[in-house]
């Protein structure tokens, strides 16, 4: 329904889309029906699905089409934005804790405080330290209950944010002065290799592209289980597990990345002449749909201010980060996909690289698997 909008050439439908990019109400549908109780999100099972194959099969896609030196040639700018990412969250529980302490006190009175570390862990290190935090910090189940969904719930209206901040990508970046011009040369190589190679796909070519996706997602299962195994019966001196080493998601993102990138430099790369990555895309958009069905809203009835220090905590890393932009001319492309590599990680970076340019998935991968 929201592709077949987008295409329309004329009526009210053009308007909308003209405003809105159809990334967004693909992610924002599923997370108004799952709010109302239309249907369940969590318990549907779809989300691990589309994030342990679809989401690898997907960037094996993307990463078949990489252009690796114009990668390269973009420059530190996306780690310095990345790190101002990170430095933004911890600045930002500091200045929204003492805010909320005026505003309204009793929202962070007595332990309210643990369940903001499980948030820090959330936004700058994924889920696996999420829960570490919560084991560090002897957070209660009901504190830690109530602070995952205001995680959940700020991270992904922030991730609808940044999809909308993409669709104004040129005239955020003239306010930023940012220079765009290596961003531009590799979507410009981007697309005249596409142009180049361009075929209309046969039945063997999508064999072939499905071949590719799904069979090094497998492969990436196949090495990662033995690899945890190995991980987490190391001493415990060795302190791996304190990096999300022993996290199966995280090898499987890295096998899957790093054997696409290996297949870019290969003939195989000829299957993105066929359309490798708008496979890829609808992946990812099915993925986009799962997201969206883990937000709850309703799950803050009990303390919705917990709401209000969420959104006031991720204000402080974007103006951060768009002060830093600004200083240093980075472009909008870097800061958001520096900020999402940090509070959304491996799952939503590459979606909002996407939402920039299929070819620019990559970088949303490399960034995340930092963080």
């Amino acid at each position: 329904f929201v592709f077949w909008g987008a295409s329309r050439e004329h009526g009210p439908w053009k308007k909308f889309y003209t405003i809105v990019p159809a990334i967004l109400p693909c992610y924002l549908l599923p997370a108004i029906a799952n709010s109302l109780g239309w249907i369940d999100g969590v318990n549907s099972g779809l989300y691990p699905m589309a994030r342990d194959y679809l989401l690898p099969a997907s960037l094996v896609l993307f990463c078949l089409a990489m252009d690796i030196p114009a990668i390269l040639r973009l420059g530190p700018k996306a780690l310095v934005m990345f790190a101002t990412g990170t430095v933004g969250v911890m600045l930002g529980a500091v200045v929204s804790f003492a805010a909320m302490g005026v505003i309204h006190p009793e929202t962070v009175a007595g332990e309210t405080w643990r369940g903001m570390t499980t948030i820090a862990g959330s936004w700058i290190g994924g889920g696996a330290n999420q829960a570490a935090m919560k084991e560090v910090f002897e957070v209660d189940a009901t504190l830690f209950g109530q602070f995952a969904a205001v995680d959940v719930i700020v991270a992904y209206l922030w991730m609808a944010t940044l999809l909308f901040m993409a669709s104004r990508t040129e005239a955020i970046d003239r306010w930023l002065r940012a220079d765009t011009s290596a961003i531009e040369d590799l979507k410009r190589r981007m697309a005249t290799y596409q142009s180049q190679h361009a075929r209309v796909a046969s039945t063997t070519d999508l064999m072939l592209i499905f071949a590719a996706g799904v069979g090094v997602t497998g492969l990436a299962h196949f090495l990662a289980d033995p690899l945890v195994a190995w991980i987490k019966s190391m001493p415990t001196s060795w302190r791996l597990q304190d990096y999300s080493l022993d996290s199966r998601f995280f090898w499987i993102v890295i096998f899957a990345t790093t054997v696409g990138m290996l297949l870019s430099m290969t003939r195989a790369r000829q299957l993105e002449g066929a359309g490798a990555s708008k496979i890829g895309s609808v992946l990812l958009y099915v993925l986009i749909a799962t997201i969206g069905m883990q937000m709850d809203l309703a799950q803050l009835a009990d303390r919705p201010l917990l709401l209000l220090l969420g959104l006031l905590w991720i204000s402080v890393p974007a103006a951060v980060m768009l002060l830093v932009a600004r200083m240093i001319r980075a472009p909008l492309f870097f800061m958001a996909v520096g900020s999402q590599a940090n509070i959304g990680g491996a799952a939503s970076a590459p979606v909002v690289a996407t939402a920039f340019h299929p070819a620019l998935a990559p970088v949303g991968v490399l960034l995340s698997v930092l963080g």
